[in-house]
């Protein structure tokens, strides 16, 4: 008999201004501390939607204020970092953003040393890769549901971290 995992879900709120996204600099996370990551992203908390995480880690990251209006379905993404363990199954949920109140500055300097907009066309080379993928495809388009971290399955591109 298989045994059901559990997914631990995140909101990414991807703020994009023409082919430019805001990414943040991780520092003392202790998960890919030195990668450029998106500017408001974090774990769905216990009785909020995934919309509500994406307005809240606005808010908590940034600084600024957004409507939940203003946060646009992008692509969920189902992966894996394939450790067996309840921790590694994720579900992301990807947001675009292109209207906010007030200006983005880092809030939490103990999680972030950088917060700057970088063209789609020129990323960082150190950029956490499953968010790679998504801003790589901004322009192209994705579907509504993608994997990473699995085997081809037919559903995204199978793409390992």
């Amino acid at each position: 008999m298989t045994v059901p995992f559990q997914v631990v879900p995140a909101s990414y709120l991807l703020f994009q201004r023409r082919d430019s996204v805001l990414l943040q600099l991780r520092q003392g996370t202790g998960y890919l501390d030195g990668y450029w990551a998106t500017a408001a992203a974090g774990h769905v908390e216990a009785g909020e939607s995934a919309v509500q995480a994406a307005v809240r880690e606005a808010r908590e990251e940034l600084g600024i204020e957004v409507a939940p209006g203003d946060v646009v379905p992008l692509t969920s993404m189902h992966r894996s970092n394939g450790g067996g363990q309840a921790v590694d199954e994720r579900v992301d949920f990807f947001f675009l953003c292109s209207a906010w109140q007030g200006e983005p500055r880092i809030m939490e300097p103990g999680k972030a040393a950088g917060l700057e907009w970088f063209a789609l066309d020129d990323l960082p080379d150190a950029v956490v890769p499953h968010e790679r993928y998504v801003f790589e495809r901004l322009r192209t388009g994705l579907p509504p549901i993608v994997s990473f971290g699995f085997a081809d399955t037919g559903t995204g591109d199978g793409s390992r971290p």
